[in-house]
């Protein structure tokens, strides 16, 4: 059913944009970046949390963390995880499938600046195995996302890191 309201919402929001169906999983990162030829950082990563009272989606790059002292400083309170079960009910999509389109409750979607590094990014597309190409600003656009800065700041590789 979550794979349906993703393609349902871009049938009717943005009919241009496709949604991929890989073969192999895509349910991480890792995985994500190389089913779709990127790396990771332009895989947009959703995280689904509990901010105080309320519950909040936050798309960010995927080698981005949060950063708690970012977050309660934007929203006023630490971060918690949701578990598996809250997460696929709350938004519909299974975790390795999580993403800010087709939800199932509508809830309030963050985009983080880190996505700002790509012109282009792959977020999820509701299943373990789907995903679209998607411009960040139209993404942000498409879901009504409000722009925060919660992730740590990025870490410049060393000579030695990079060469791995």
């Amino acid at each position: 059913m979550s794979l349906q309201s993703v393609k349902a919402f871009f049938a009717e929001n943005a009919p241009d944009i496709d949604v991929i169906e890989t073969q192999t999983s895509s349910a991480t990162v890792a995985l994500a970046a190389e089913a779709h030829g990127v790396e990771p950082a332009q895989i947009a990563k959703t995280i689904c949390m509990r901010v105080g009272e309320r519950v909040v989606l936050v798309v960010a790059r995927g080698d981005a963390r949060i950063d708690n002292r970012k977050c309660r400083d934007a929203f006023g309170a630490k971060p918690r995880m949701l578990d598996v079960e809250q997460v696929a009910e709350l938004t519909g999509h299974p975790v390795g499938g999580v993403c800010p389109f087709g939800l199932a409750t509508p809830l309030k979607i963050y985009c983080d600046v880190s996505l700002r590094a790509y012109d282009e990014v792959v977020p999820a597309a509701g299943a373990t195995n789907a995903a679209v190409r998607i411009g960040v600003e139209r993404m942000a656009t498409l879901v009504s996302a409000e722009w925060c800065d919660i992730c740590q700041d990025a870490v410049a590789k060393t000579d030695a890191e990079a060469a791995e």
